[in-house]
């Protein structure tokens, strides 16, 4: 059993996308990122809704936006692309694992951002693209 001071996040533990999954699939790592057409070799996913909506709200696709609880099938760390980098410690309680996410649940409804807020988010990450600057370290 592993050690309390072992335990990054007890969770619950969101994904969002706009992939339509179901109870009991699996989030695997080497899939195309919701964000780039680069192949990642990690998934990511968080602890906190707001950053799950994000996640939703971002992603390349014009399907539904949805958020999954999910549980880690394995070992994950802090993610590099907003611990320290971004923000100081972790208070996005954004996370990565090389190993598969389990899909538990769906959450049915949540409050989306503003539509306003969501284009300033996507106007910065292009801005970012067009800047070399929307690298993520995987």
């Amino acid at each position: 059993m592993n050690d309390e001071k072992e335990v990054l996040d007890r969770g619950p533990f969101f994904h969002g996308t706009k992939a339509q999954l179901k109870i009991g699939d699996l989030l695997e790592p080497k899939n195309p990122s919701n964000y780039q057409e680069q192949k990642l070799s990690h998934i990511y996913f968080t602890a906190t809704l707001e950053a799950a909506k994000w996640g939703a709200e971002l992603a390349a696709s014009n399907a539904k936006e949805r958020i999954y609880i999910v549980e880690p099938l394995g070992d994950f760390e802090n993610d590099p692309n907003l611990t320290d980098k971004r923000f100081p410690g972790n208070p996005t309680r954004s996370y990565r694992s090389k190993s598969p996410l389990k899909i538990i649940a769906e959450l049915g409804v949540w409050e989306r951002h503003s539509d306003e807020e969501i284009d300033h988010m996507l106007a910065s990450l292009k801005t970012l693209r067009e800047q070399g600057k929307a690298i993520i370290l995987d």
